[in-house]
């Protein structure tokens, strides 16, 4: 029941709140979060060449500040997801292979969120990675099967108001380009009638 009424509720935030993803991403990590028993999340948007962090929840400044600043690791939780994982599961972070090649960001996540167990799921749309989404615990206490079904759900919901934002930014470019073309026509269509209305000039006479 607490599932199916925080899906509900996250849809109806996608709803009320077209094309800004920012609300969307706060309930969603507020909400996997509580579900989940994590300590707390982290949403990134991937542009098709870099992560960025999209929303965080409970996420210890100096460790945020980090993540902000550095990109995933050849040995990270992005690189798993680059190479077609959708799910990645880290029993004890700090015996990944990430914090002992020494990673900053897993450095970070371990040595300044004392994080240990996490589970990460990637966004996509139609193969293409748009992000991922990940819930922290600071013990070791491997998510269970349900709970990353829940944050599968919730990364479902995080691809569907991307998509919105999508269309809606193309359709508000589409509009913005449309009112440009008829205030130009407008414009034209102006000076031609008052071009028009000018009584014209003998060119001998001088004398209308």
């Amino acid at each position: 029941m607490e599932q199916q009424t925080a899906t509900a509720e996250v849809l109806q935030v996608i709803n009320s709140s077209p094309g800004d993803l920012a609300p969307v991403f706060d309930a969603l990590l507020d909400k996997a979060i509580r579900l989940c028993g994590a300590a707390f999340g982290i949403m990134h948007t991937y542009d098709g060449r870099r992560f960025h962090v999209a929303a965080t929840r409970g996420v210890p400044a100096e460790a945020e500040a980090v993540l902000r600043s550095a990109q995933p690791s050849a040995h990270g939780v992005g690189a798993s997801v680059l190479q077609g994982e959708d799910i990645v599961r880290i029993d004890d972070f700090a015996q990944s292979p990430a914090y002992l090649a020494g990673a900053p960001r897993a450095r970070a996540l371990v040595d300044l969120g004392r994080v240990r167990s996490y589970v990460g799921v990637a966004l996509r749309k139609d193969g293409r990675l748009l992000g991922t989404i990940g819930v922290y615990r600071r013990e070791v206490r491997p998510f269970s099967d349900k709970q990353i079904a829940l944050l599968q759900n919730f990364a479902a919901q995080s691809v569907i108001a991307m998509e919105n934002a999508r269309l809606i930014g193309e359709l508000r470019q589409r509009t913005g380009d449309l009112q440009e073309s008829l205030e130009y026509q407008t414009a034209t269509s102006d000076v031609r009638r008052s071009l028009a209305a000018r009584p014209s000039i003998c060119s001998r006479c001088s004398t209308p």
